[in-house]
C-alpha cells in the first residue's frame, strides 16, 4: 500500500510552514539551495490535495522531467500526480500571447458583424473562440513557480503576472535557490512576487553546516594568467618611486617563476580525482569557451584516463537531451565528463555526480553557488570534489563566498561548537595557488602604497571630468584602481579603516574637490529622508517593494536592498528603527495584517471578523485573527508566542481571545 512521500525533515518543516502561510496570505516562497530536494515540497502539496489542480511552471522541461525521475528513484513505489499540469515559462508566454491575439481577432470580427452583418465575420468569431479554448485551461487551485527568480525576466515576468491576475484565488508556491537577481539591480523576487512571505530560507553554507548536504573537498587552481601578468607589468611601469618600482619588479619575477613551477592541471586532476571512472560536470561560459576547454581536456585529464568519455549539453540545443541521457547512463570504466552551458546551472539535479569543475572566467554569486550545488545532494554519503579552476587572481577569492555562509551558519548555532570542529576536519580546502596568491597580495599592496602616484591620477581625473567622483570600479588607463583608492581615503579620514592621512594630504584632496561623504552615505541620507516623509504621510514604515516616491526615488527597492544586505552602521540602523523600520520579513507581514485589523476595527467597532473575510487588498484577515487566537491559546503547533507587546496592541483594537465569545 502506498504510504506517501518520504520527505527529509528540513523539507517537511518547510512544507508545513508554506502550507500555513498559503492559508494565511495565499502565497509562500521556499528558498533552499540546490540539492536539498525543494521540488519534493511541491509534490507533497499535490499529494496532500489530490482533488485540487496544480499548475507547475519551470524554466525548462528538463527540470520537471528530472525532478519526476529523481522522485521515482527515492520512492519505493510508483508515484503519479494526475492533478499536476506542467508548463515552461516560455510555453506560458506563448499561450498568453496566443490567447490575447485570439481575443483581439474575436472582437474585431464581432465589430464587423455589427457594422455590416458579415457572415464571414461569424465564422471568424467561431475560429477565434475555438483557438481561445485551446489556450485556456480550468482554473488552478495552486500555482507552483519553480526557480521563481527567473520570473524577473521581461517576457516571462509579464506572462506570470497576467496568469496570477487571471486566477486571483489560486494559492502560489515559489521554489528557488535564491530570491535575488544579482545582475538585474539586486531585485528581490520574493518581495516582488510573494510580498516577503518566505516560509523557509536556507543558504548553501547553512545546508552544509547542518549536514543536510555533504561537505566537499574544494580544490583551487588557475589555468590562465598571462593577461593578469601584463596588467601588473603596466601598473609597475607607471611608478614614480624608483625603489618601489624595483621592489615590485622583483616580486613580479618571483610570481612568474612560481606560476611556471606550479603543478599543471593534469597533475592536480590526477591527485584529487579519487574516482578515476567517476562522473564530473564541467561548467563553461559559452560555446566558444566550451570548444576551447574540450580541446584542452585530453591533456588535462591524461593522467586520469587517456580516453575520457566527453559529452556536451547546451540549454537551447535539442541534441543535448540525447547527450545528457547518455552521460547519465554511462556505466563504463572510463572517466565521464559532461561539458555544459547554462543547462545545469539550476533545477536539473543529476544523481551519482562525483564532482564539478568550474572553469569560471567571471560568474554571478547565484551561478557560482548553483554550480557548486550540482555535486551536492541531500542524503548523499560520499564526499564530492569541487575543482575551482579560475582564470584570474581576483577569482581566487570566490571561495570566501561559501566560507562566509558556513561561518555565519555556525555563528547562529552556538550549541554546535563541537560539531564545528568535526566539520572542518572533513571540509577540506586545497589551495594549489596559495603561493601565487601570497605574492600577488604583496604586489597589490605595494602598488597601492604610493600615495603620490594615486594623487597625480586623481589630479588628471579632475582635469578631465571636472569632479573627483569616479565609480568605485574605475581604473585608470595605466591600471590604477583610482575609484577604490579614493574610497579608502574617505574611510581612513572617518576612522573606519586603518591608515593615516596628514593635514596636508587632506588639504590637497580638498583642493581637488574631494567629497568626503561616500556614495553609500549619500544614498543612505536620501533613503532616510524619503522614508521619513513616507512615515509622516502614512503613519507607518510599511513600504511596498514597488513604491516610488514623488521625486522619483525608488524607496521600496532601496529598503529591500537595505534589508537584504544589512551593511549599515549601528547609528544608521537605529535611525531607521526610530522611523519604524521592520527588519524581519515575518514581523513585517504581521504588521501588515495588524494594520488591516486596525482598519477593520475603525470601520466596524470590533474585531469579530468572519473566518472567510478577505480585505480588498487580498489580506485573509479572518484567518489571521483566528490564528492569533490559536497562538494565544497555545494551539498552533510550531508558532512562536505572541509576546506581551503584540497581545497589548491586539487588546487595544477589541481582540476577543476566547473562541466561544466570538
Amino acid at each position: 500500500m502506498y504510504m506517501g512521500l518520504n520527505l527529509y525533515q528540513h523539507n517537511q518543516t518547510a512544507y508545513e510552514a508554506a502550507d500555513r502561510l498559503m492559508e494565511e496570505t495565499g502565497k509562500a516562497a521556499v528558498i533552499h539551495p540546490t540539492g536539498t530536494g525543494k521540488s519534493l515540497i511541491a509534490f507533497r502539496l499535490a499529494e496532500e490535495h489530490p482533488n485540487q489542480k496544480l499548475l507547475w511552471l519551470a524554466p525548462s522541461a528538463y527540470i520537471f522531467q528530472t525532478q519526476l525521475e529523481n522522485l521515482k528513484r527515492m520512492q519505493s513505489e510508483e508515484v503519479s500526480f494526475p492533478n499536476i499540469r506542467f508548463l515552461t515559462y516560455a510555453k506560458l508566454t506563448a499561450e498568453t500571447g496566443e490567447k490575447e491575439t485570439a481575443e483581439a481577432e474575436r472582437m474585431e470580427a464581432k465589430e464587423k458583424i455589427t457594422v455590416a452583418g458579415s457572415g464571414t465575420g461569424k465564422e471568424k468569431i467561431i475560429a477565434a473562440e475555438s483557438r481561445m479554448g485551446k489556450t485556456s485551461e480550468e482554473a488552478p487551485d495552486y500555482i507552483v513557480l519553480d526557480e521563481f527568480h527567473r520570473c524577473g525576466a521581461s517576457e516571462w515576468g509579464k506572462s506570470v503576472k497576467k496568469l496570477l491576475a487571471r486566477y486571483p484565488k489560486a494559492k502560489v508556491l515559489g521554489l528557488s535557490a535564491t530570491n535575488i537577481r544579482y545582475l538585474d539591480g539586486q531585485r528581490d523576487m520574493a518581495e516582488e512576487l510573494f510580498e516577503g512571505n518566505i516560509a523557509s530560507e536556507m543558504t548553501l553554507g547553512e545546508a552544509i553546516a547542518k549536514k543536510i548536504l555533504p561537505a566537499p573537498t574544494y580544490v583551487i587552481s588557475m589555468y590562465s594568467y598571462q593577461g593578469e601578468l601584463k596588467n601588473l607589468e603596466q601598473r609597475i611601469a607607471v611608478s614614480k618611486n624608483p625603489e618601489l618600482r624595483k621592489e615590485n619588479e622583483k616580486i613580479l619575477e618571483e610570481l612568474k617563476r612560481t606560476l611556471e613551477n606550479a603543478e599543471g592541471l593534469d597533475r592536480i586532476f590526477a591527485g584529487h580525482m579519487q574516482k578515476k571512472d567517476g562522473k564530473y560536470i564541467v561548467f563553461c561560459s559559452g560555446k566558444a569557451h566550451m570548444e576551447e576547454m574540450t580541446a584542452a581536456s585530453r591533456e588535462w585529464f591524461r593522467l586520469v584516463d587517456k580516453k575520457p568519455h566527453i559529452y556536451r549539453a547546451v540549454y537551447d540545443d535539442p541534441q543535448s537531451n540525447r547527450e545528457f541521457r547518455a552521460f547519465q547512463e554511462d556505466g563504463s570504466c572510463h572517466l565521464k565528463l559532461l561539458f555544459c552551458i547554462d543547462m545545469l546551472n539550476e533545477g536539473v539535479h543529476v544523481e551519482d555526480i562525483d564532482g564539478v569543475i568550474l572553469l569560471r572566467p567571471t560568474v554571478s554569486p547565484i551561478l557560482y553557488l548553483q554550480q557548486i550545488g550540482r555535486s551536492l545532494s541531500a542524503g548523499k554519503k560520499k564526499q564530492p570534489v569541487i575543482f575551482d579552476i579560475v582564470n584570474n587572481f581576483d577569482n581566487l577569492y570566490s571561495i570566501d563566498c561559501l566560507k562566509n555562509e558556513i561561518e555565519d551558519a555556525f555563528a547562529r548555532m552556538p550549541d554546535l561548537a563541537a560539531e564545528k570542529r568535526k566539520f572542518y576536519e572533513t571540509f577540506r580546502i586545497v589551495d594549489e595557488a596559495r603561493d601565487c596568491r601570497m605574492l600577488f597580495d604583496r604586489l597589490a599592496k605595494n602598488l597601492s602604497a604610493s600615495w603620490e602616484v594615486y594623487y597625480r591620477a586623481a589630479e588628471c581625473y579632475r582635469k578631465t571630468y571636472g569632479n573627483l567622483c569616479p565609480p568605485k570600479s574605475y581604473v585608470t588607463p595605466e591600471g590604477l584602481p583610482l575609484g577604490s583608492w579614493l574610497m579608502t581615503q574617505r574611510r581612513i579620514r572617518l576612522g573606519r579603516t586603518a591608515g593615516n592621512l596628514s593635514g596636508e594630504q587632506i588639504r590637497r584632496l580638498d583642493d581637488l574637490g574631494m567629497e568626503w561623504e561616500s556614495g553609500s552615505e549619500r544614498s543612505f541620507r536620501r533613503g532616510y529622508d524619503a522614508l521619513k516623509q513616507y512615515v509622516q504621510k502614512n503613519g507607518n514604515a510599511d513600504v511596498k517593494a514597488s513604491y516610488v516616491a514623488e521625486d522619483g526615488f525608488a524607496l521600496g527597492k532601496w529598503m529591500t536592498n537595505i534589508r537584504q544586505n544589512r551593511n549599515l552602521n549601528r547609528e544608521q540602523e537605529a535611525a531607521l528603527e526610530q522611523l519604524g523600520m521592520v527588519w524581519d520579513q515575518r514581523s513585517r507581514q504581521w504588521e501588515r495584517n495588524f494594520h488591516a485589523a486596525e482598519e477593520y476595527y475603525r470601520q466596524h467597532g470590533n474585531l469579530l471578523v468572519p473566518q472567510n473575510y478577505r480585505t480588498k487588498e487580498g489580506v485573509s484577515l479572518g484567518l489571521w485573527v483566528a490564528n492569533q487566537r490559536r497562538i494565544y491559546e497555545g494551539k498552533k503547533r510550531g508558532a512562536a508566542p505572541l509576546g506581551e507587546l503584540r497581545i497589548k496592541r491586539l487588546d487595544g483594537i477589541g481582540m476577543v481571545w476566547k473562541k466561544e465569545q466570538v
